[in-house]
């Protein structure tokens, strides 16, 4: 797909998807160069809150893929992030806006920060109001992809708002988020991240090579699925785990859900969803780095092929101290190990690939995957009831 003309990519409804998904160690180059100019920013905003209101409960919040970035950021966080000063949450605006005061505490200072691909969402707009009118003490961080969107015109007028932008072509054109989730992914880590910016950078740019190394190597990738199979299953673990919701998403999209698919951590997955497997289900497994974790995520990955009745069981994984013993998508660029956090990104680039093969495989058109129109690239219909 990769190799494709955009001519032939035309023909086959993948232009645009195939061309977001391709971009993005272009656009994570970008995220980076922004926040290095904004940091000084950045860090006055977070630093005046920290000061004023000691600790704080911050607040990820998104509806659908963007709701995946904070379950992706919030375990990792959760060990690297300033937990001394923040409380780390992941909560989708369906919720918030559905059920305000089980999500929300009104006597607890917050800073709720808000995911958007278009930010023209009824939900993302409808938390921050009533975030604004419902909690005594709230500030907010609001990043999008589109200057145009609602969300972020409202934020520029808050002073109590900081708005960061995400680079134009992050914007997807496509039904799928792909660089959106990804950049707004990455800009948070580098904004909450404790660890020390000349290491982060030395993340992204070994991300950015792992990331252009699924594109080199989609052929591989491709036959990893060349068999006979209507089901997917994504595990992990840590923020490998978050992770996994918006990788079968992916497939489910772009398929208008002619692929089944299942989501859960590496150790959850025996506890039930595990009766999901039959001779034609793939299993992929996202292998943490962290060498404790690694082994639980070994452990499912050598069950499940063991039983000998799913079609593939693949480990997605850069090398380590253990490996799985069957198939397996190892990452060769780049010395570094990634944490869960960033590697998170190149493994969702390999899944991202593994939906567009499957949405053609199944007769879809990936940039138009929807035959009914019922579902939209920007969510419509939804009534914002008074609160």
């Amino acid at each position: 797909m990769y190799e494709l003309s955009r001519e032939e990519l035309k023909k086959m409804g993948a232009e645009i998807t195939t061309g977001e998904i391709c971009q993005q160690p272009e656009l994570w180059q970008e995220v980076i160069d922004m926040y290095k100019v904004k940091k000084e920013i950045i860090d006055e905003f977070l630093d005046e809150i920290k000061e004023k209101e000691g600790k704080v409960r911050v607040i990820f919040t998104g509806a659908g893929t963007s709701q995946y970035v904070g379950d992706t950021l919030v375990p990792y966080l959760n060990f690297h992030g300033d937990h001394e000063s923040f409380i780390f949450q992941s909560v989708g605006t369906t919720d918030i806006v559905a059920s305000p005061e089980e999500y929300l505490f009104k006597d607890e200072p917050t800073l709720l920060v808000s995911f958007a691909r278009s930010g023209g969402s009824p939900e993302s707009i409808a938390a921050v109001k009533i975030a604004n009118k419902y909690i005594k003490n709230v500030r907010h961080m609001t990043i999008t992809c589109a200057k145009e969107g609602e969300l972020a015109q409202n934020a520029g007028r808050d002073p109590n708002n900081l708005l960061l932008l995400m680079p134009g072509h992050s914007n997807d054109k496509g039904f799928a988020m792909t660089g959106s989730f990804s950049c707004m992914v990455l800009s948070s880590l580098l904004i909450f991240d404790k660890t020390a910016i000349k290491e982060k950078a030395n993340y992204v740019q070994t991300l950015i090579k792992l990331g252009r190394e699924v594109i080199e190597r989609e052929k591989e990738i491709k036959q990893f699925i060349d068999c006979d199979y209507n089901r997917i299953i994504y595990l992990g673990s840590g923020s490998l785990a978050g992770l996994t919701r918006e990788a079968q998403l992916k497939v489910l999209e772009l398929t208008a859900g002619k692929i089944a698919t299942v989501f859960d951590s590496s150790m959850g997955f025996r506890h039930g969803p595990k009766s999901f497997v039959d001779n034609k289900t793939i299993v992929f497994d996202f292998v943490n780095n962290n060498p404790y974790t690694r082994q639980y995520d070994i452990d499912i990955l050598e069950e499940i092929h063991s039983d000998d009745i799913a079609a593939q069981v693949v480990a997605v994984a850069q090398p380590g101290s253990i490996s799985y013993s069957g198939n397996t998508f190892e990452f060769t660029a780049g010395k570094e190990f990634l944490p869960d956090g960033y590697l998170a990104l190149a493994d969702i680039m390999f899944a991202q690939t593994v939906a567009l093969y499957s949405s053609i495989k199944v007769g879809n058109t990936p940039d138009t995957p929807s035959p009914t129109g019922t579902v939209n690239r920007v969510v419509k219909g939804v009534t914002i009831h008074s609160f």
